[in-house]
């Protein structure tokens, strides 16, 4: 079976990068997954200056419109790195929080497909052909939470 997320009201919607789950990477607290990411466009580029406005944008929706700015310079490097930086934000987001980490867990196997009908890239896309990378990532945090999981339940540890 398929599970498909998009809307942070949706069933599944913790999910989303918009969803109100906080993360915190190399010491700062970001909103969510979607503040930090959009903020990782701009490290090290003419436009860091940015990142501030970012950070403090109060909701995800602005945090993504200043991050998707087309008269920006995002880094050289982003094409490279943005599969890396969605990876880490999301690894954070389920290791922090155990509630949604335990909706993660109750998807067992299934795929995840973000069901974003503009997006090619981190979607499915109109036509659901789209790479699907955000899904992949989830599947991917999954199965890395099991595993440490596993190890811990073995080790009286359960995380």
């Amino acid at each position: 079976m398929t599970i498909y997320f998009y809307k942070v009201c949706d069933p599944y919607g913790c999910f989303s990068n918009f969803s109100p789950h906080a993360i915190e990477i190399e010491g700062k607290i970001w909103a969510t997954v979607e503040h930090y990411y959009q903020a990782q466009k701009f490290v090290g580029s003419p436009d860091a200056a940015i990142i501030p406005e970012i950070y403090t944008a109060p909701t995800p929706e602005e945090a993504a419109a200043l991050g998707r700015c087309c008269t920006r310079s995002v880094r050289s490097d982003w094409d490279v790195v943005k599969i890396q930086v969605m990876h880490k934000a999301v690894y954070n987001k389920f290791s922090t929080h155990i509630d949604i980490r335990e909706v993660l867990f109750s998807t067992g196997t299934q795929l995840l497909v973000e069901d974003s009908a503009c997006d090619y890239f981190w979607g499915c896309g109109a036509d659901k052909s789209g790479q699907n990378n955000l899904g992949k990532i989830l599947m991917n945090v999954r199965s890395e939470l099991t595993n440490l999981r596993s190890c811990q339940v073995y080790t009286n540890k359960i995380i």
